[in-house]
């Protein structure tokens, strides 16, 4: 969204004044013939890009008077993009990409530590501004603004992707999406794997289409209470001092659960629900739908294949309330059904809570911009390589427990860097 804002601010302040100095609109490169020049930043692939605005020029003066307002604008070559509204999603942190505000970037997505992957690089394309004017040799106070060429870039490195309008995607983004991406096909895998940075409409229905997004807060607002209130109810009824294991099977070898158990029972269903997050999540979000199942393909989407095609949207990143209460009464049915009553509500609690700060790291991690080195900075580092990159891997959202304990870790590429 912040690139589009962007796009229309520079088309508005262009028509202004009339075309001339930084803001020069260069009609005569016929808008998508400026585009197309080549750099290790472009792309060259049928699908994600929207499509460009005409393209504007800026000045290194103009550049870095929106550097010194505070804006984070790189460049690649001499393509010019404004990561301003993408800085705290950074999977690297905020700072990383504020120290290298006014600079060519090229270098640094091939890497090290790492090359970023081409739907990264799809990413960047989005947030594209126009083209840096002439062939400056200085640099800026708050960051080189050094020439086009003096980066060198492999050309095996660069990704064999087009860039071209999102009126040529797969999809209509003027309807909603549910019903569309069941003809996808052959093509839904990889299409849904590439990310875009704009919000998703499912359904035709306002209400229902309401009643499928929802603000992060709901979570703790309506989970929390419940989980407490469950968590002091079972715990008195445990303290009664007559609750049994195994009652259901044999009376001679039943185990006797007192209040002191309950620590362990809340502890074991936080536990539990890591484990199911990570179940869920690697066999049911990420099944492959077979090709010729129009409604399988429409089901993976509306439970997870959205999140993946657009991962900040922020609307969709937790739970809504009225299919998590759906989940979360079959759990509770079934812990029910196999425990007693006390025993099986204290795990429910538990595990309630474990669902509520997964919900929560989960947002974090897209939105926030946690300190470099953290437990929580490498956790981030390590969901958006599993979006951008490593869809078949990290599946661990709160944790990385149960990648360690089922061999499917993001593994690490280290790439040279290139001169």
């Amino acid at each position: 969204m912040g690139a589009r804002h962007a796009n229309e601010q520079v088309r508005r302040r262009l028509t202004s004044q009339g075309g001339s100095g930084s803001g020069d609109v260069r009609g005569a490169l016929g808008g998508r013939g400026a585009y197309a020049q080549a750099s290790s930043c472009e792309l060259r692939s049928p699908a994600m890009a929207p499509a460009p605005p005409p393209a504007a020029s800026f000045s290194p003066a103009e550049v870095q008077r929106r550097l010194a307002a505070g804006a984070c604008w790189v460049r690649c070559g001499a393509r010019l993009y404004d990561l301003t509204g993408f800085v705290r999603h950074h999977p690297g942190g905020e700072q990383l990409l504020r120290a290298r505000a006014g600079q060519d970037v090229s270098a640094d997505l091939d890497g090290p530590p790492h090359r970023h992957s081409d739907n990264a690089r799809r990413w960047l394309e989005q947030y594209y501004v126009g083209d840096l004017q002439g062939d400056p040799q200085g640099s800026v106070e708050n960051g080189a603004v050094t020439s086009a060429s003096t980066q060198k870039t492999d050309p095996a490195m660069e990704p064999k992707l087009k860039a071209v309008d999102w009126d040529k995607d797969l999809v209509d983004w003027r309807k909603p999406l549910l019903w569309q991406v069941g003809h996808l096909g052959e093509k839904y895998d990889e299409w849904v794997h590439q990310p875009v940075t704009r919000p998703i409409r499912l359904f035709h229905s306002d209400l229902i289409e309401a009643l499928s997004k929802t603000v992060w807060y709901s979570v703790p607002i309506i989970w929390v209470p419940l989980m407490l209130y469950l968590s002091w109810s079972y715990y008195r009824t445990l303290a009664q001092g007559n609750v049994r294991l195994f009652m259901s099977f044999t009376t001679e070898y039943s185990v006797a659960m007192p209040e002191s158990m309950f620590p362990g029972l809340f502890m074991l269903g936080l536990l539990l629900w890591s484990l199911v997050e990570y179940l869920i999540h690697r066999f049911l979000f990420h099944m492959k739908p077979p090709n010729d199942s129009y409604y399988l393909i429409m089901l993976h989407f509306v439970m997870h294949g959205q999140h993946h095609k657009a991962p900040f949207d922020e609307s969709r990143l937790v739970f809504p309330p009225v299919p998590a209460s759906l989940v979360i009464a079959f759990f509770y049915v079934f812990l029910r059904l196999i425990l007693p009553e006390a025993v099986g509500g204290t795990v429910f609690a538990g595990g309630l809570l474990g669902y509520v700060i997964y919900d929560m790291i989960h947002y974090y991690l897209h939105f926030g911009s946690p300190h470099k080195g953290s437990y929580l900075y490498h956790l981030k580092a390590h969901h958006v390589k599993h979006h951008f990159a490593h869809q078949q891997s990290g599946f661990g959202i709160s944790t990385k427990f149960w990648d360690h304990f089922f061999h499917t870790l993001i593994p690490e590429e280290p790439h040279p860097k290139i001169q």
